[in-house]
């Protein structure tokens, strides 16, 4: 049952988290008031270059009746406002109370769940046998990618709640999906590889090494060495074990899926599959670490995740060649045990409900499309300092 509110006789403005994004990104800049508990702001919350975000819960709009407060609290800004919460229930209130005030002030009507329901696509720049896509989620940063090759495509990576966006998109480019692929056991969000192959005539991919973590399902379970054949191309598969035993990526030409091994600004963290493991893993990513030295600076690298604060490339997405990442990033730098070290030193937080979600993606458990939206709510943290 949702809290209710005092009715207030004010009329405000409300705006979409899709419009507020589209705005942002045109470059208008917010002051947004988060009406959330401030544990919950802490935790995740709206990020963007052009977003201010202040945080002053609702219930500091409140007395201890319930009712509404004397005056405006402290904290809130003195300019023009969006709210948001949860849902868009106490943001609404709370525009409600500060436009009685005097307050040019909007709500976001879907809250944060709209901003999670978010899924942005951009073009990538290969070479003329493929269509690359990058979708691109801003709630978690969590990235997807669509392949297509004569009439062929691939999902790679793909999310559960984003399932017929992928098949559509295929479809609009006249493909047909042949393959739903994932880079490893994801621990941050549901997997959308089954859920893709129930709407099209997809083949699951895998990772053999999720066989020896659980998995229950049937599909194609590959190593690294393998090939994919993909209308006029190919894809390579590529393992790259520390995040987890299991992490492979997947080679089409000049671009590298690297799934949470390597990101545009740090690189995985190795502790999510086995915490007691975490210093072997991390050798694992040294071992990993030195393939990408190997390889051309002409890499493009497409990334699982991106951060609140990475920065798209020119064109828009997040990828980046393999030569200017070798040069930005510290981890490039360290030797085998400082790099060690830093993978495994001063880890974030773990992501929200992730032994349930590694549980639902090795099909172990099975949950309904909105219990699945609601365990991902919240930032990946699959990554460390780069």
């Amino acid at each position: 049952m949702e809290r209710q509110f005092p009715a207030l006789d004010e009329s405000v403005g409300s705006i979409t988290a899709a419009s507020f994004k589209r705005r942002l990104d045109e470059g208008e800049e917010w002051t947004l008031l988060d009406t959330r508990p401030t544990s919950a702001f802490e935790q995740w919350r709206i990020s963007h270059p052009n977003v201010t975000a202040v945080n002053v819960p609702f219930t500091a709009f409140l007395d201890e009746n319930g009712e509404p407060a004397d005056s405006v609290p402290e904290g809130v800004p003195d300019e023009q406002l969006v709210t948001c919460c949860a849902k868009g229930i106490s943001s609404r209130y709370v525009a409600e109370f500060l436009a009685r005030e005097g307050w040019d002030v909007r709500a976001i009507d879907d809250g944060m769940e709209g901003w999670a329901r978010l899924d942005e696509l951009r073009h990538i720049e290969t070479g003329p046998d493929l269509d690359a896509v990058q979708f691109h989620r801003p709630s978690s940063g969590c990235l997807a990618y669509l392949l297509v090759s004569d009439g062929e495509a691939a999902v790679i990576d793909p999310l559960r709640a984003f399932a017929g966006e992928y098949v559509e998109q295929a479809h609009k480019r006249g493909a047909t999906l042949r393959y739903a692929i994932d880079t490893h056991v994801h621990a941050d969000h549901v997997s959308g590889v089954r859920a893709v192959a129930a709407e099209s005539e997809a083949e699951v991919v895998v990772p053999e090494r999720a066989q020896d973590r659980g998995a229950t399902f049937d599909g194609r379970f590959v190593a690294d060495g393998d090939t994919l054949t993909l209308g006029e191309t190919s894809i390579d598969v590529v393992g790259l074990p520390g995040h987890t035993t299991e992490m492979t990526g997947y080679r089409i030409g000049e671009l590298l899926l690297t799934g949470d091994s390597l990101f545009l600004d740090s690189v995985a963290r190795p502790d999510l599959e086995d915490e007691d493991a975490a210093r072997e893993a991390a050798t694992q990513l040294w071992e990993t670490r030195q393939q990408f030295a190997a390889l051309p600076d002409e890499t493009i690298i497409g990334p699982g995740h991106v951060g609140p604060t990475t920065a798209p490339s020119s064109d828009g997405t997040y990828t980046a060649r393999l030569g200017s990442l070798r040069q930005a990033l510290d981890a490039f730098e360290d030797d085998r045990e400082g790099f060690i070290e830093r993978v495994t030193a001063n880890l974030p937080p773990r992501p929200n409900n992730y032994e349930e979600i590694i549980a639902l993606n090795l099909g172990q458990q099975s949950a309904t499309d909105e219990e699945t939206f609601e365990l991902e709510l919240g930032p990946n943290n699959c990554a460390v300092d780069g």
